[in-house]
């Protein structure tokens, strides 16, 4: 079907084609072309994307996708009852890898220029707002559960943890709402293009393709702890190296402020980590994936004490200035 739309409506016969990751990607001449579904996705969400990968290009950001109009300008169209955008990419030879710190901080410089208002999109001083709602939903799972006595493992495991990890929530909430009134953000502490979930590997594939549909505006710290969090959960025995070389790399072209140290910690302290856990296991659709989800819920739990030392001792390893940053007492 995708190869009908770019000929029906784009007037382009791909040479050949790519698998990358659960993406397929066409390929004409220099040019990469990726098909989006976005029947459920809000028209001014569409507008703000097009708008900030347009502002990205024109900063010169030369791995952004481009939205593609077709013959008569349009740059939705719907095909069999379902909408599309197409998204436009130029062949790049792969460099040697770079530091992904210092690549971020150049891409947030960049974000950071965007003159038009982003509202759908925007996320800047709503984590609280999102990770009560979030908390409240799982706790209402968490109730249903207790009533049901379930006989899964996963269940069961989720029963005697949340309350836990409750714990972490409520500390991380209280922390944000705490940096918010002590500290008045800097002018480099203002809004920019960030990721929904920004993780080592999103800028390590081989075609190096930054998809606006990954994309939300917000505050830096957001990418920065997202980023941190993957790299401990990776390698949680030798993950300092790496951190520290991402840090210095990012820091290197953007300073990290009080404020947004202080919000790189709230985001570390909540446990986003064993919400997506429990979250992906309700939707999987397979028995091996709900195992696979278990193990992964055991080890977070198993493991719980070795994250609450990161978190006791993050500002020190990662090199921030800690003389007026709050500490969390019961780590």
């Amino acid at each position: 079907m995708s190869m009908e739309i770019l000929e029906k409506y784009y007037e382009i016969k791909p040479e050949s084609s790519i698998q990358d990751g659960n993406i397929t990607r066409y390929m004409k001449n220099d040019s990469i072309y990726t098909i989006v579904p976005v029947t459920h996705v809000e028209q001014e969400t569409l507008i703000e994307l097009y708008e900030i990968s347009e502002h990205m290009a024109k900063y010169q950001d030369k791995k952004v996708s481009r939205f593609v109009a077709q013959a008569e300008g349009k740059f939705l169209i719907t095909h069999e009852e379902q909408d599309y955008v197409l998204l436009k990419n130029t062949k790049r030879k792969s460099g040697s890898q770079k530091n992904v710190g210092r690549m971020l901080a150049k891409f947030h410089e960049r974000g950071k220029e965007i003159q038009i208002q982003i509202s759908s999109i925007n996320r800047i001083g709503q984590w609280k707002e999102y990770w009560i709602t979030r908390l409240e939903q799982l706790e209402r799972a968490w109730h249903a559960a207790v009533q049901e006595k379930p006989e899964e493992e996963f269940e069961k495991l989720f029963i005697e943890s949340f309350p836990y990890y409750l714990g972490l929530c409520e500390n991380a909430i209280q922390y944000v709402t705490d940096t918010e009134m002590d500290l008045v953000p800097q002018y480099s502490d203002r809004g920019t293009i960030c990721h929904e979930r920004f993780h080592d590997n999103l800028w390590k594939e081989s075609l190096e393709i930054r998809n606006p549909f990954d994309w939300v505006f917000d505050h830096c710290g957001r990418d920065i702890a997202e980023w941190v969090r993957g790299c401990y959960f990776r390698q949680p025995r030798s993950f300092q190296p790496e951190m520290i070389h991402f840090l210095q790399g990012y820091q290197s072209i953007i300073t990290i402020t009080e404020f947004s140290w202080r919000l790189i910690y709230a985001r570390l302290l909540f446990p986003l980590h064993y919400f997506s856990c429990i979250e992906e296991y309700y939707s999987a659709e397979t028995q091996s994936k709900q195992k696979h989800l278990e193990e992964k819920m055991r080890r977070y739990i198993r493991d719980s004490g070795e994250y609450e030392l990161f978190l006791k001792h993050f500002y020190k390893i990662a090199g921030a200035d800690t003389k007026r940053i709050p500490i969390i007492d019961w780590i």
